[in-house]
């Protein structure tokens, strides 16, 4: 949603012509999802449908928001688009919520309850060697006297995940200060800002692939090291997904900036961004507490 619209000069609602980048959009995922279910299966030649895939709908999404952006940047948008942007937004985000609270759920589930019930009494005969201890409680118990599992480290808070939090509250403070430098009509300050959050969410993403390469490497912590290892590497895994998405939202948004888009009184594009990049920050500190401390 861009600034350059004023009230009063614009249709009351803005009614799109027929778009051929919905169908687009979905023939790209397709693809991908198809070589992904191939690729699994054995087939090698499903990899190269996944890129094909990603690379059509990367051309198609770039297509789809060039001409929103030219609709917008051409005075067609009016208050009800925005209206309809807020709620849009809105609604995805509390999506991304329903999406976090399923993994934060099957954690707590199998902690909480699961692992105790295998380990009760009326269970001691059917696996008497079962150790009711959650991985982070007692490091190194698989609780599998099969040897399915083999024995694995888990990753504590330190230091690395201390080191991302203080990142990713850091980027919301300037995140925060941008914002505050966009309304005050001081462009430059603004950019400014947006490079060093972008930075930050970079940083964040670096140090998270060594947390992985040190995860896998040295302490033997991997996606199939039991229910620890794969809520662990989910949990962690779309996160950081979600935080790439973000940093490049805040990056198109800075060069959107930077090219004279937005003003100070419309600037939705900004503060939809804004609103996911924190979003992002809370579901970090969620999984801070919850992960790595407990």
């Amino acid at each position: 949603m861009s600034a350059a619209t004023q009230h009063g000069h614009t249709p009351y609602y803005f009614v799109p012509a027929p778009s051929r980048f919905p169908v687009m959009a979905a023939t790209g995922l397709f693809f991908v999802i198809f070589g992904a279910g191939q690729w699994i299966n054995g087939a090698d030649w499903g990899k190269f449908l996944v890129l094909f895939g990603l690379l059509f709908w990367a051309y198609t999404m770039q297509g789809w928001f060039r001409q929103a952006i030219g609709e917008s940047e051409g005075g067609l948008y009016g208050d009800r688009i925005d209206v309809s942007y807020r709620w849009a937004m809105s609604w995805f985000i509390f999506s991304e919520v329903m999406f976090f609270g399923a993994f934060f759920g099957a954690l707590f589930w199998s902690r909480l309850y699961s692992i105790p019930v295998l380990g009760s009494l009326q269970n001691a005969i059917l696996w008497p060697d079962f150790k009711a201890v959650w991985p982070s409680l007692q490091p190194g118990a698989t609780a599998s006297p099969a040897g399915t599992i083999e024995p694995f480290v888990t990753m504590g808070p330190w230091p690395i995940p201390t080191i991302n939090t203080a990142l990713l509250l850091t980027s919301g403070v300037t995140l925060t200060l941008a914002h505050h430098a966009l309304i005050a009509g001081k462009r430059g300050l603004t950019v400014g800002w947006m490079w060093v959050t972008v930075l930050l969410g970079v940083l964040f993403l670096g140090l998270q692939g060594y947390e992985y390469y040190h995860a896998y490497h040295e302490l033997n912590l991997r996606l199939d090291s039991g229910i620890f290892g794969s809520t662990f590497f989910m949990l962690t895994g779309f996160h950081g997904f979600h935080v790439f998405v973000g940093m490049l939202m805040l990056l198109f948004i800075t060069i959107r900036i930077m090219r004279g888009h937005f003003t100070p009184q419309r600037h939705f594009g900004f503060e939809g961004a804004a609103w996911y990049w924190h979003f992002v920050d809370v579901v970090w500190l969620g999984l801070y507490v919850i992960v790595y401390w407990f």
